[in-house]
């Protein structure tokens, strides 16, 4: 802000709070001479809201304390870390080669996103929208059908038996034991059921990971599963 921006925004918080008004035209230059030696590099306004006189009233109706600089440059830092922690840098248009120019095109963007001059950049996701993914994604995906491919899923399934007995008991149309909890062994769905390790007293020691679920778990996803296909025949036959 220059020296009129700031005596207009100390007129403004003038008309706000009455304790700031100085009686003296000595008083209000020593006033002006503060404030802008301490905002002189806080914009009164951006084009991407903020707005130096939002934050003094803010701070006005909020405390009951009267209001210095530091009140309103605290907020204009704030303003700066969330943009800039919302900006993904964008690959600058200069040549790689030439370092110098690829730094300071840079900087010149960090630069206008922190003064808000110009909007974050976010980075965007590769499945955001339907419209956006590339074509040759697509269809990896679709003939992948995982982010795991089938031949990795197979080299992993003796080190994760019981996904590989989830996976391979849905693929033949199995119920899903693992959708339910136990109540066996109390594990919860999504976590495969545990065996417990007794110990010569008689107590429990530890508990392991099964590679297949309590048939008693198996008996209540079956019964799930085919509460929901009556659930959804009914209506079909009425």
């Amino acid at each position: 802000m220059n020296r009129r921006e700031i005596a207009a925004l100390l007129a403004y918080i003038g008309r706000l709070d009455p304790r700031l008004i100085r009686t003296t035209e000595r008083e209000a230059a020593d006033q002006l001479d503060r404030w802008h030696e301490l905002l002189g590099d806080v914009p009164s306004t951006t084009p991407h809201g903020w707005d130096a006189r939002v934050a003094a009233r803010q701070h006005i109706r909020t405390s009951p304390y009267q209001i210095v600089p530091a009140d309103v440059a605290c907020p204009w830092e704030s303003y700066r870390r969330d943009r800039l922690a919302r900006h993904s840098d964008p690959t600058p248009s200069a040549n790689p080669d030439d370092q110098a120019a690829w730094t300071a095109e840079l900087v010149s963007t960090r630069h206008a996103v922190a003064v808000g001059t110009a909007q974050p950049a976010q980075a965007r996701a590769i499945t955001s929208g339907q419209d956006e993914i590339d074509p040759r994604l697509e269809e990896r995906l679709r003939k992948v059908g995982s982010c795991i491919p089938p031949a990795a899923r197979a080299a992993l399934a003796p080190y994760r038996r019981a996904r590989a007995a989830r996976e391979a008991a849905v693929a033949q149309g199995q119920p899903d034991a693992l959708s339910v909890r136990c109540e066996r062994c109390q594990a919860q769905p999504g976590e495969p059921c545990r065996r417990r390790r007794i110990g010569p007293d008689g107590g429990v020691r530890a508990t392991t990971p099964r590679a297949t679920p309590h048939p008693s778990r198996l008996d209540l996803a079956a019964a799930r599963q085919n509460s929901q296909t009556e659930q959804v025949r009914q209506p079909l036959m009425a």
